[in-house]
C-alpha cells in the first residue's frame, strides 16, 4: 500500500518559518518526482513546488520562489518544505503529491492547473496569523 504522510504544520506568526516533511512508503522513493501543493480556503488547489527524483531540478511556483525551498532524502523516503518568510496569505492545507515519471516537465505544465500525480498525502494544516 502506497502511503504519503505530511507532517509539520502548525500555527506561526507573520514572517515566521515552518519546516513540513513528507515520508513516503510503499514506492520507490527515487521514481518518482515530487511535488508540494496547497489548498487554501475558498481558493481551490495549488501547486507550489516540484523536484525530480535525483533531487537536483526543481521548480516553484511564483508566489513562493525566494521564499520556500523543496528538497527530499531519497535515502529517509522522506521529501521536504522549508519555509520561510510566511505570510498570511500562504494559510493552507499542504499536500505532498508522487508523479511517477524519469523528469520534471515544464514549469508552466506544473503552474498551468494539471496534476499528474499517482499519489497524494492527507496534508498537514498551516496556518499562519498574528
Amino acid at each position: 500500500e502506497v502511503q504519503l504522510v505530511e507532517s509539520g504544520g502548525g500555527l506561526v506568526q507573520p514572517g515566521a518559518s515552518l519546516k513540513l516533511s513528507c515520508v513516503a512508503s510503499g514506492v520507490t522513493f527515487i521514481n518518482y518526482n515530487m511535488h508540494w501543493v496547497r489548498e487554501a480556503p475558498g481558493k481551490g488547489l495549488a501547486w507550489i513546488s516540484a523536484i525530480n527524483g535525483d533531487g537536483d531540478k526543481t521548480h516553484y511556483a511564483d508566489s513562493v520562489k525566494g521564499r520556500f525551498t523543496i528538497s527530499r532524502d531519497n535515502a529517509e523516503n522522506t521529501l521536504y518544505l522549508q519555509m520561510s518568510a510566511l505570510e498570511p496569505e500562504d494559510t493552507a492545507r499542504y499536500y505532498c503529491a508522487a508523479e511517477e515519471a524519469q523528469e520534471l516537465r515544464s514549469l508552466r505544465y506544473y503552474s498551468g492547473g494539471t496534476y499528474p500525480y499517482h499519489y497524494w498525502g492527507q496534508g498537514t494544516q498551516v496556518t499562519v496569523s498574528s
